[in-house]
């Protein structure tokens, strides 16, 4: 039998995005301040974060200490201004074809704190428009509610995720946007990168490093609270809107072992497995027999209510969703290699046989297609595509064009790569492309670390007019999304 490598008939086609990277609008119409609002880019010293001057601040401290006449730059307060240029943005994804968008509801504009009983309806009211404007074009929102934006009271005034109160809180919120769109919105999922509470967990559970003994213990159990919340969601979801598909979204990194010596084989499964285990959780709806062994090892002793187990097992996700940008390689002993920087900072070994990006990730197509196997021969269940994409330095040509080429060939590549999984028998149904228009890095904080189909002029110090311009690559991605993927010539 021979397979077919065309993608099915429907298959959804678009970009990914995050409401902390481009809204902008930060203190606009009620909103509160997240936990992405307060990383601040400095003038002199760039990247600093805002934990040393403010840690120990409540929620009110840190509001009050918000200086006008500072040096310091805010980027992702302002990200592209998405916040009011939605219209003309949702215009060009339109004109490239998009059937659909990932994006994330900002919880501090429903919640300022997240704490509150009543939502804010003028950000309420700002997602209504959104919605009914992507349908206006033809094109299914596909929706995360938490995308490293946590509201900060609940950080600085509750501890994070750690915290059991956390669980209502997001139930809250979701329920409310749940019953808000429900005509609007059917696809969705409850946390970005959940997985990535192993290497950032202030953005990911709310967990300030400096101001934990036990990060290990923080980490984990708030990871535990969020697989309740994610399960308590998806009852709540499916019973507000008939028919809803709610997913996880863990990145996914390929792994390597750096050697065929057995000790780098079991190090690189221990290490892929400790990735997975977020996942396998809200796929499969229980802990892995594993995990007992793996959180003795870190110190953690999770603390469960009861009926925690129930919850999760009768509440999994309907599908998974993941990022993938590269692969690294894994060594039992790294520390005798020289290490590599990979995505969002996730270390590993540098794989000799792939070209790196400006950033130094390993670019891996067919790592895209291992991956889409692992993980539907893993859980069994439809795969999306969440985030894939290229960060570039991109230059504006003295009239006016931007070819990136580079780009193209990194998308054409995983497309392919693509077309191999769904020949393989995987449940591919969908795959958004990271950043189709500029936005803030989400690890760097800049502009200049560029992944758009569409150029937004400004710097990373926030100069510049915010015009759109489309790219080369905006025209191909139109073509390709025409041709529901079988067209990828030049």
């Amino acid at each position: 039998m021979t397979m077919s490598k065309a993608f099915p008939e429907g298959f959804m086609w678009g970009g990914a995005t995050a409401a902390n990277q481009l809204e902008g609008a930060w203190n606009v119409d009620g909103k509160g301040l997240s936990v992405s609002d307060v990383y601040t880019f400095d003038i002199n010293t760039p990247k600093e974060r805002w934990l040393d001057q403010w840690l120990g601040m409540t929620h009110q401290q840190v509001a009050e200490a918000q200086d006008p006449t500072s040096t310091k730059y805010y980027p992702k307060r302002n990200g592209n201004d998405f916040y009011h240029r939605y219209k003309e943005d949702i215009a060009l994804f339109a004109e490239m074809g998009f059937t659909c968008f990932r994006m994330s509801i900002a919880w501090t504009r429903i919640f300022p704190r997240g704490d509150e009983t009543t939502p804010n309806e003028a950000g309420l009211a700002f997602y209504d428009d959104v919605f009914d404007t992507l349908r206006q074009h033809g094109i299914e929102p596909i929706v995360s509610l938490s995308h490293y934006e946590m509201p900060l009271a609940l950080v600085t005034d509750y501890g994070g995720w750690p915290n059991r109160q956390v669980v209502d809180f997001y139930v809250r919120f979701a329920t409310t946007v749940f019953t808000r769109y429900r005509k609007k919105v059917k696809y969705w999922m409850t946390f970005n990168e959940i997985n990535c509470v192993k290497h950032h967990p202030y953005v990911s559970v709310g967990v300030i490093e400096e101001n934990h003994p036990n990060i290990e213990q923080d980490k984990y159990q708030g990871a535990h609270h969020q697989f309740v919340a994610s399960a308590l969601a998806t009852k709540a979801c499916h019973a507000i809107i008939p028919g809803s598909q709610v997913g996880c979204m863990i990145s996914y990194q390929i792994l390597y072992p750096h050697t065929c010596h057995p000790d780098d084989q079991l190090a690189c499964e221990d290490a892929q497995r400790v990735s997975l285990f977020f996942s396998d959780v809200q796929a499969r709806g229980y802990y892995p027999s594993w995990a007992k062994r793996m959180l003795d090892e870190k110190g953690v002793t999770l603390k469960m209510e009861t009926g925690d187990e129930e919850i999760l097992r009768q509440y999994p996700v309907d599908y998974v969703s993941f990022s993938y940008y590269m692969s690294s390689t894994v060594s039992a002993h790294p520390e005798k290699l020289q290490g590599a920087t990979g995505n969002l900072i996730t270390g590993g070994i540098r794989n000799p046989y792939l070209e790196t990006s400006d950033w130094g990730w390993q670019i891996d197509p067919k790592g895209l297609r291992l991956a889409l196997n692992q993980l539907y021969d893993r859980y069994q269940k439809p795969l999306f595509i969440a985030e894939n994409g290229l960060g570039a330095v991109d230059e504006v040509n003295p009239d006016g064009s931007i070819r990136d080429d580079y780009r193209i060939d990194y998308l054409r590549q995983h497309i392919e790569q693509m077309q191999e999984a769904i020949a393989d028998g995987v449940d591919l149904f969908g795959y958004t492309w990271w950043g189709p228009i500029d936005v803030v890095s989400a690890g760097t904080a800049q502009m200049s670390k560029r992944y758009g189909f569409i150029y937004v002029d400004q710097d990373d110090m926030g100069n510049g007019t915010l015009a759109r311009s489309r790219k080369k690559s905006f025209g191909w991605y139109k073509k390709v999304i025409a041709t529901n993927g079988q067209d990828l010539s030049d």
